[in-house]
């Protein structure tokens, strides 16, 4: 017997990869990374403070994202270059950059937390997880206490 469970958009935290082939190969297995970074996070903060959790972190295609405006304004982490995801070639140009290894990885996002997007990418596939390496040590923790409307710090 198959249960259908019902995806309620206003409680996602999405990762999004490109619809590719080398996006399929190289990046998505990042952004199962960074969701098991997300859930570990969750779950040893709800264990510690005993809070319910509202986002379920999702790993979807960019053309979800593209072609659905309810999707725009909920926290959004893209992975994968420009060139194989069409998410972080729209938030290239609209996000700044937290950080930069030499025109090898990048990773984009408002620092101040605000608008709650995030791009990682890099030249190639290790360079990309390095990126998602990095962002995870130094980014996730305090965006995902903005994600979930928690102090940060």
């Amino acid at each position: 017997m198959l249960i259908m469970v019902e995806i309620h958009s206003d409680n996602l935290l999405l990762i999004l990869t490109g619809a590719h082939l080398k996006a399929e190969r190289d990046d998505r297995p990042l952004a199962y990374r960074l969701r098991d970074a997300v859930v570990t996070w969750q779950n040893r903060k709800q264990a510690a403070d005993d809070l319910p959790f509202r986002r379920d972190a999702l790993v979807c295609s960019d053309l979800w994202y593209l072609n659905n405006q309810e999707l725009h304004d909920l926290p959004t982490i893209a992975i994968g270059e420009p060139g194989v995801n069409a998410a972080s070639a729209f938030f290239a140009n609209r996000l700044p950059e937290a950080l930069i290894i030499d025109q090898a990885l990048r990773v984009q996002l408002d620092q101040e937390l605000i608008d709650l997007k995030v791009c990682i990418w890099g030249v190639d596939a290790s360079a990309t997880a390095s990126g998602v390496d990095l962002f995870i040590d130094r980014y996730l923790e305090e965006f995902l206490c903005a994600a979930h409307e928690m102090p940060i710090g």
